[in-house]
């Protein structure tokens, strides 16, 4: 039996000023579904988020990763290097 399980979505730089705060919590169940929803309750994260690397426990995943097991997922924009 599935149990849903919060993760913890951390947003830097760019992508936390989109957000207008550092975390939250989701219960979306696959990393897709979390882009979505992130997308829907943040439009100002559009133009910015297909460019992100998004690490689900610190690991690249594909949209149809399950969040289940989930307890971190960071969204990570592009930095600049100097």
């Amino acid at each position: 039996m599935a149990t849903t399980q919060s993760a913890t979505v951390r947003f830097f730089a760019a992508a936390q000023e989109a957000v207008g705060q550092d975390s939250l919590t989701t219960d979306a169940t696959t990393l897709g579904a979390l882009k979505q929803q992130l997308l829907a309750e943040h439009p100002a994260l559009t133009g910015i988020l297909s460019r992100c690397a998004v690490l689900v426990d610190g690991a690249r995943v594909d949209d149809d990763f399950a969040l289940a097991e989930a307890s971190t997922i960071d969204v990570l924009p592009p930095f600049a290097g100097g």
